[in-house]
C-alpha cells in the first residue's frame, strides 16, 4: 500500500510540473493567437543567441553527459547545423507568413480564395539524448517560426544538457513563449498526455507508438522522427577508397550514434574484401587511439554500451567475423564506455545486429550478385529513414530512387541531404510520419485554414429555394450533358 501511495504521488508531481508549464503557454495562445513576423524573429533571434553565445558551455554539458564527445563535432552539429537553419528561417520567413491565393471555378466567380497560415497553440517537443540540443532547438526554431508557444521535454539520459538547456532557456524567452521541462519517465508519460495543440517526438519506434498512443487520448496530431535501419548500397564501379572515406565520416560520426548513420552496407562480393581494406585504413588513420582521443565520442550510458557490446557478441557466436579498429597495445575498459569502430562481416538476418537499429560504431557488411539483389533485400525491410547509394551511373542512381522507399536519399555521401536546408527532412512508415526543415517544417507547425471570399457579384442566389426549373437547367450547364 504505501509503494502504491509513493507512487501515486510522483505521478501526480509529474503532471503537476508539467501543467505548471503547460498552463502559462496554453493562456497566452489563447489572449494573443498570432504573433507578428517581427515578434517571431525576435524568437528566432535569441534562440540562435543562446546558441553562439554559449558554444564551451554546451560543450562541455554534452561531454559530461556522454563521458566524453569530440568538441569540433559538437560545434559542427548542435551549433552551426541549428544557426544555420535559423539563418535560412528568418531569410524566407516573411514569404512563407504570406496567405497564398488559390484558383476559383468558374461556378463560384466572382469570388477569390487563399490558404492562411496560422499558428496552430501550444507545440510539445521530445528530444532524444544523441544530438541533445540540435534535435531540441532546430524543431523549435520552425514552431516559433510558425508563431506557436513551445514547451520542450529534453532526454533524462543526458541531464548536464537537459538542465543548461532549461537554465538557457529561462534566461532569454519569457515563459509564456518557450518553457523546458526536465525529469524522467514519468514527466515523459505526463508530457505526452497533455492536450497539445501538436507533439514533435524524435527518437526511437517503439517510443514512438507510446508517444502516438498517448497522444491519440486528446487527438493531438504528431510528427515523428524515428529511425531504423539505414542501408548504403555501393555500386561496384564507385572508386572504393572515396566510398569508404565517405561512409567511414558517416558512421563514426558521434560514435555511430546518429539516426540517419548507415546502419549496414551492401557492396558486390568482387569489392567486398577491398572495401574493408580500405574501411580499416581511413579509420585507423581517423582514430589512430580510442580510450583517449578527443575526436571520438564515447556511448552515451553503460546500458547503451552493454546493448551494443551484447549485438557484437550475438554475431559472433552466429559466424560473424569481427574486425574491431584500435590500436594493437590499447586496453580499453568497460568504465569508459568507448566501443571501437567495428566491422562484422559474414552477417546473417537471423543476428540481432541485423533485427534492431544498431546505434552506435558497429557496421555490417553484407554482399549482393547484381544490384537488383540489393534492392531487393532493402525492400523487404522496414523502410529507413535514409538511404545511401555511391554510383556515378545517373540512370542506374535514378533507378534505384524509383525503385526504393526511404524518408530521405543521399547519392555518393552520407547524410548531407540532412544538412541541406531547402530540403524537408522525415520518415516514412516505421521510420517516422511528418517532415520538416525548408517550408515543410513551416507547414508542418501551421494550421492551413482555406478562405474564400463572396464577392459582391455573385451567382448564390440561384442554389436557394425553392428549387425549380431554373436550379435544373443552371446544374445541367454546371454538371455536363
Amino acid at each position: 500500500m504505501a509503494d502504491t501511495a509513493v507512487k501515486r504521488s510522483v505521478v501526480s508531481t509529474s503532471e503537476d510540473i508539467v501543467r505548471e508549464r503547460f498552463e502559462p503557454l496554453r493562456r497566452a495562445y489563447v489572449r494573443t493567437p498570432f504573433l507578428s513576423y517581427a515578434e517571431r524573429c525576435a524568437h528566432l533571434d535569441a534562440l540562435s543567441d543562446l546558441l553562439r553565445s554559449n558554444q564551451e558551455t554546451i560543450a562541455q554539458a554534452i561531454a559530461d553527459d556522454f563521458g566524453g564527445r569530440s568538441i569540433h563535432e559538437t560545434r559542427l552539429a548542435e551549433i552551426f547545423l541549428p544557426v544555420a537553419a535559423i539563418r535560412y528561417i528568418r531569410s524566407h520567413l516573411r514569404a512563407w507568413m504570406k496567405s497564398q491565393p488559390r484558383r476559383v471555378p468558374l461556378s463560384f466567380q466572382f469570388g477569390s480564395a487563399k490558404v492562411v497560415y496560422q499558428p496552430l497553440g501550444v507545440v510539445g517537443i521530445i528530444a532524444p539524448w544523441n544530438y541533445p540540443f540540435h534535435l531540441a532547438v532546430m524543431p523549435a526554431a520552425f514552431a516559433l517560426a510558425a508563431g506557436n508557444r513551445v514547451l520542450l521535454k529534453p532526454s533524462e539520459l543526458t541531464p548536464h544538457t537537459a538542465e543548461l538547456l532549461r537554465k538557457l532557456v529561462s534566461e532569454r524567452f519569457n515563459h509564456e513563449v518557450m518553457s523546458v521541462v526536465t525529469g524522467g519517465r514519468d514527466v515523459a508519460e505526463a508530457f505526452s498526455k497533455l492536450p497539445f495543440d501538436h507533439i514533435f517526438f524524435t527518437g526511437s519506434t517503439q517510443v514512438g507508438r507510446i508517444i502516438m498512443k498517448a497522444a491519440a487520448e486528446n487527438l493531438v496530431p504528431v510528427t515523428l522522427e524515428l529511425g531504423g535501419k539505414s542501408p548504403t548500397i555501393v555500386h561496384e564501379s564507385f572508386p572504393v577508397q572515396l566510398a569508404a572515406t565517405r561512409i567511414a565520416f558517416g558512421k563514426w560520426c558521434n560514435a555511430g550514434q546518429t539516426c540517419i548513420a548507415p546502419d549496414y552496407v551492401l557492396t558486390s562480393v568482387a569489392r567486398r574484401d577491398a572495401l574493408v581494406e580500405q574501411l580499416v585504413r581511413v579509420t585507423r588513420k581517423s582514430y589512430p587511439r580510442i580510450r583517449d582521443n578527443p575526436d571520438y565520442t564515447s556511448i552515451v550510458s553503460m546500458r547503451h554500451y552493454e546493448r551494443l557490446r551484447a549485438l557484437v557478441a550475438d554475431a559472433e557466436e552466429r559466424g560473424a567475423r569481427k574486425i574491431e579498429m584500435k590500436a594493437d597495445d590499447e586496453e580499453i575498459p568497460d568504465q569508459a564506455h568507448r566501443l571501437p569502430p567495428t566491422l562484422l562481416l559474414d552477417v546473417r538476418d537471423d543476428m540481432k545486429v541485423m533485427q534492431e537499429e544498431i546505434f552506435g560504431p558497429i557496421l555490417p557488411i553484407m554482399t549482393y550478385r547484381s544490384l537488383d539483389d540489393a534492392i531487393l533485400y532493402v525492400n523487404q525491410h522496414p523502410r529507413p529513414l535514409a538511404l545511401y547509394y555511391f554510383d556515378r551511373n545517373r540512370a542506374r542512381s535514378h533507378d534505384v530512387l524509383q525503385r526504393t522507399t526511404s524518408g530521405g536519399v543521399a547519392l555518393n555521401n552520407i547524410a548531407l541531404h540532412s544538412f541541406v536546408d531547402d530540403l524537408p527532412f522525415g520518415g516514412v512508415g516505421p521510420s517516422g510520419m511528418g517532415a520538416y526543415h525548408s517550408f515543410d517544417g513551416f507547414e508542418t507547425f501551421s494550421h492551413k485554414k482555406g478562405v474564400f471570399l463572396q464577392s459582391r457579384l455573385n451567382a448564390s442566389g440561384l442554389l436557394a429555394p425553392p428549387y425549380g426549373e431554373r436550379l435544373n437547367k443552371l446544374l445541367k450547364v454546371l454538371i455536363g450533358a
